[in-house]
């Protein structure tokens, strides 16, 4: 299992490394240094990802609350990545979100 502190202390070589925790979660490490969060999980026969967020906006605890929470989506039937497609889709056709920068 992963913690904050090695988390710091990886740094980015010259090609994109998973450092593993447990479950499917897993932290991203760049060649450019960004540390992105991934949960990888099957769903209806098919292995699925799905991005949780940057490291270190997204701390470890909140990537493993946010990984419990789609392990719990996918234990009652839903595919994370299509919910959260489902929700952006609906904010947009709702106004609430855009790509407008003005």
């Amino acid at each position: 299992m992963l913690t904050d502190v090695a988390i710091r202390k990886e740094k980015p070589g010259p090609a994109p490394r998973k450092l593993f925790d447990c479950g499917g979660l897993y932290l991203l490490l760049n060649p450019d240094g960004s540390r992105w969060w991934q949960f990888k999980y099957r769903i209806f026969g098919r292995e699925r990802l799905l991005s949780l967020g940057v490291y270190p906006a997204i701390t470890l605890k909140r990537a493993r609350d946010r990984r419990d929470e789609a392990r719990r989506l996918i234990a009652d039937g839903i595919d994370p990545a299509l919910k959260r497609q489902a929700e952006k889709q609906a904010a947009g056709e709702n106004g609430h979100w855009t790509d407008d920068f003005c």
